[in-house]
């Protein structure tokens, strides 16, 4: 009795309103390829999270300094050094100054400087000059260093200066040198962009090594180049871990090199972290699949709507491609069931303004039945599909 109720109850809206789901969707119910064991989003997944919106800056130039992306975080704009202090055990206070030309200036002697706060994996904007008029050669001439972590990128004016090819400006300082050399005269700002990964290490194990990427004014410098622990003057380096996070440190070696336009964006985490972007480890994945599972399902649950089910019952299917939920399935297979008695219920001049409703409902019994999640057999799905069959609607026709 209740169950005639329910049918009669969803036949008459039935008759009034179509769901229009399937017109509002990308083509065929869940799209690309479900889930594996290594990758937690199907493809082309309208459930991954979007990508955060940012605001794009404006390139700079020798001259004028562009403008950072609207999530970068200004470690130095050109007014004072609030962000800054003293590379000492202590801190405080730096000697560095602040020039009429609004940059950051190392006053020889004064030693280094470093950020009062710490970050990790980054993309760090600088742009550096050395000194216009020129003094010294190969390493004694507009040298200093950006140190993340305790890997340096080498700042020095390699203009017509050559030296050490792993000592050049943009090199992984006594690492790795640059793969061109592609700095503006004496006197002009060089703008750099590193992308830096640190290792990752679990125990003794290198789940990662860790790698920078440099531009040195647009132009591919370092690409990828791994990572070798610390680097150092004369000794070659050894692979270990580096700290989660630490401050951004710049070198005075004696030369009034200026800094400008500072800033950096914090990078997503890899999956050897706990990312979830790229293949991760089963573990993760099947954790991650149960995650976004019952996510689907909590929104499923605010579309319940019995004079509307569709929505509802086509967001549950869609939890199944990350887990098979006993519990879940059971309920599709009532609600398909009711769905469809309810259709075939209809008079036949109602019937063709549920085309698009069936068509989407039957594509994904076929989605779900293609991938294994539910057996070709799976109840109702052999009615739903010989109802489309017998209306014609599985023709390529309007």
């Amino acid at each position: 009795m209740r169950v005639r109720l329910a049918l009669a109850a969803i036949g008459a809206v039935l008759a009034l309103a179509s769901v229009g789901y399937a017109a509002a969707s990308t083509g065929s119910p869940f799209y690309g390829d479900p889930p594996d064991a290594h990758h937690p989003w199907a493809i082309h997944d309208q459930n991954r999270p979007q990508p955060k919106l940012v605001t794009p800056g404006t390139f700079s130039t020798p001259e004028q300094p562009g403008k950072p992306p609207s999530d970068a975080i200004i470690l130095f704009g050109g007014k004072d050094l609030l962000n800054w202090e003293a590379d000492t055990k202590e801190g405080g206070p730096t000697k560095w100054i602040v020039n009429k030309d609004g940059a950051m200036e190392c006053t020889p002697g004064s030693g280094y400087i470093r950020t009062k706060g710490q970050f990790g994996d980054c993309q760090l904007h600088i742009e550096w000059a050395a000194p216009k008029d020129v003094k010294g050669d190969s390493q004694g001439r507009g040298n200093s260093g950006i140190f993340l972590e305790g890997v340096e990128i080498q700042v020095l004016d390699n203009y017509n200066n050559p030296t050490y090819a792993d000592g050049f400006a943009a090199s992984v300082y006594g690492v790795n040198p640059p793969a061109a050399n592609p700095l503006n005269p004496p006197g002009q700002f060089q703008v750099e962009d590193i992308v830096f990964r640190r290792p990752i290490y679990e125990g003794d194990k290198c789940l990662d090594p860790g790698y920078v990427t440099v531009f040195l004014n647009g132009v591919l410098v370092q690409d990828h180049t791994q990572l070798e622990g610390t680097t150092g003057h004369m000794k070659r380096t050894k692979p270990g871990a580096l700290p989660d996070k630490g401050p951004l440190k710049l070198q005075d070696h004696g030369n009034p090199v200026r800094f400008r336009n500072i800033w950096y964006r914090e990078l997503p985490l890899r999956a050897v972290e706990g990312g979830t972007d790229g293949p991760i480890s089963v573990e993760a994945t099947m954790a991650k699949r149960k995650e976004i599972a019952a996510m689907v399902r909590q929104d499923a649950a605010k579309l319940k709507d019995p004079a509307n089910p569709l929505p509802e019952l086509l967001r549950l299917m869609e939890s199944l491609v990350y887990e098979k939920d006993e519990a879940t399935v059971q309920k599709v297979q009532e609600m398909a069931g009711q769905y469809f008695a309810a259709v075939k219920a209809l008079p036949a001049d109602k019937l063709g303004a549920k085309k698009d409703d069936v068509k989407s409902l039957n594509g994904a019994f076929k989605y779900l039945v293609k991938f294994n999640i539910l057996p070709v057999d799976f109840s109702p799905n052999a009615d739903i599909e010989k109802l489309v069959k017998d209306q014609g609607w599985d023709k390529n026709k309007k």
